[in-house]
């Protein structure tokens, strides 16, 4: 769960994982992917697009939308038939903010080749409405985003389960006649959840990983797991230079910040907020960072990043040169007379790593780190970076900012004003929709929040990842009990839905990586058995 909000920053994304940077006298520089890891994916085989006509609208009788449609469109679809035998189940992987093609990994080695492999069943994707090539509509104007919701989308997931066609597959696999288990990571687990929860006699079960089923309007516990999972001393140094920003900006102190942004090289950003997030993409800013971050980090390298911990090598480096050390004592008269240990190194790599990333050096302009020109954000095409923001501006919120007290890995000038603007300059009020004054939370959480519960939906987490405290075994969330019907596990050092990557080998992967697949293999076996006593009653599409 994370996307940038600007196309600018995709971009710079696609850069930011290319080959290593290495200047001449940093060695420890490093960043992005394997040429390997690169040629690996873009040779991947690819499946055949199919399509569904799917309903626009599934509500037309709720007041929520004010206006409706019979309309259909599009909906695209990939499945694999490999291991599929007459009477296998159907595993169905909700492909979240992106396309369809971004989850093919999972078809081909990750856990729905697992479970396919595991009980001769047929794996799909199914893309999310309003990503990839799944729009409703040829641009995404404010009014055209307003079907762009949760209720919809887990709506499209029971009525493709119930109407989907599989070419060159005998028979018919359609809902409930046949067991649907959908699988779905981040904020498509939190649609796996609210899915099997809304429509239990359509769709047999589901297994929801790092499922995002808490909604927060701010939420400045996605630093929580770097502050006590990453190297100390690097985190030590990023808090104590956090600090003596938060002294300056709490004291006005405008020239000693004037300085500062010129030691990192940005004096050219006008808005000290730009600044601040800028700083913090190697760590993860406020929905952008064109470089990977904590939740980057996979146990599977194929998928991984370690560009975090090379930040934290720089940035804790015992043998940089004078002219970079000298820097961490250039503001301490500020800060009475104590140093900024590290600063110059924090310094060095965000002019080394980040700022090539804007070749033309014109740092506060859109294309770059600006955020601040206003006309900008408006522009209509379709996009998933638009989509994401449109939903999290809507109904998910988690706005990441600054923690209120304690450590802080980021300045506090960042809190939730800042992405709040980008929503009201991106959605102006159409003629039949308008993006709320923030976001109403609601909508996701009448679903249970962080007890979204349902006959065989399964809840895997993740102890390390920054969105646990959205999920079931967030720390704010009651102590857990496992079951058949309600199964649940945490894995111990996994990050972000882990669970969902694989490398065709059960036995071979990491143990608790290993032991996380084959529980949700048991779990699996244990819902299919009992699939011929499983009897729906109705057709979802009835009580709409």
């Amino acid at each position: 769960m994370r996307f940038s909000s600007f196309s600018a920053f995709a971009a710079l994304a696609a850069l930011g994982t290319g080959s290593a940077i290495a200047p001449a006298d940093a060695k420890l520089f490093s960043t992005g992917q394997s040429d390997v890891q690169i040629t690996r994916r873009q040779n991947a085989p690819a499946y055949a697009a199919h399509m569904i006509d799917m309903p626009i609208d599934h509500f037309p009788k709720s007041s929520r939308y004010r206006y409706h449609t019979n309309a259909t469109f599009k909906q695209r679809y990939f499945f694999d038939e490999t291991y599929y035998k007459p009477g296998g189940p159907v595993f169905l992987y909700i492909s979240g903010e992106t396309s369809g093609e971004s989850r093919f990994s999972n078809l081909q080695t990750g856990i729905i080749q697992v479970l396919m492999r595991n009980f001769n069943g047929l794996g799909v994707i199914l893309e999310n409405r309003y990503y990839g090539e799944s729009y409703p509509f040829n641009s995404s104007t404010t009014d055209n985003l307003a079907f762009l919701t949760t209720e919809q989308t887990i709506a499209d997931n029971a009525y493709f389960a119930q109407h989907a066609s599989f070419p060159g597959v005998n028979g018919s696999l359609n809902a409930p006649g046949t067991p649907w288990i959908l699988y779905g990571g981040s904020l498509a687990g939190a649609q796996t959840a609210f899915s099997v929860k809304t429509y239990p006699d359509v769709l047999y079960g589901g297994i929801a990983s790092s499922g995002t089923t808490k909604a927060l309007l701010s939420y400045p516990e996605w630093y929580n797991p770097i502050q006590k999972y990453a190297p100390q001393d690097c985190v030590s140094s990023i808090n104590g230079i956090i600090a003596k920003m938060d002294h300056l900006s709490n004291t006005g102190n405008r020239k000693a910040i004037s300085q500062l942004k010129a030691i990192f090289g940005l004096e050219a950003l006008t808005d000290n907020r730009d600044f601040a997030m800028t700083i913090a993409f190697p760590i993860g800013g406020p929905m952008n960072y064109p470089t990977n971050t904590w939740q980057e980090l996979n146990w599977n390298p194929a998928y991984g990043s370690n560009d975090f911990f090379e930040f934290c090598s720089n940035v804790t480096n015992l043998n940089a040169p004078p002219n970079i050390t000298v820097v961490d004592n250039l503001l301490a008269n500020y800060t009475h007379g104590k140093s900024w240990d590290n600063l110059g190194n924090y310094a060095n790599y965000i002019k080394q790593a980040l700022l090539p990333l804007c070749p033309d050096g014109d740092y506060n302009n859109v294309a770059c780190f600006g955020t601040q020109n206003e006309t900008y954000y408006a522009d209509p095409t379709n996009s998933g970076s638009r989509s994401y923001l449109y939903s999290t501006c809507t109904e998910d919120g988690a706005y990441q900012v600054a923690p209120k007290s304690g450590p802080s890995l980021i300045w506090n000038v960042l809190q939730i004003d800042y992405t709040q603007q980008w929503c009201n300059w991106s959605f102006p009020a159409g003629e039949f929709n308008k993006i709320p004054p923030s976001p109403e939370l609601h909508y996701n959480n009448k679903y249970g929040g962080y007890n979204v519960v349902g006959d065989r939906l399964a809840h895997i987490d993740g102890d390390n990842d920054v969105w646990l405290d959205l999920c079931y075994h967030s720390h704010y969330a009651p102590p857990r009990e496992s079951s058949t019907f309600h199964p649940e596990y945490l894995i111990t050092g996994a990050g972000h839905h882990w669970d969902s990557y694989g490398i065709n080998d059960v036995a071979a992967e990491p143990q608790f990586i290993r032991e996380a697949h084959l529980w949700e293999i048991r779990t699996v076996e244990r819902w299919l058995r009992d699939f011929e006593n499983w009897k729906p009653t109705r057709n979802f599409r009835d009580e709409l």
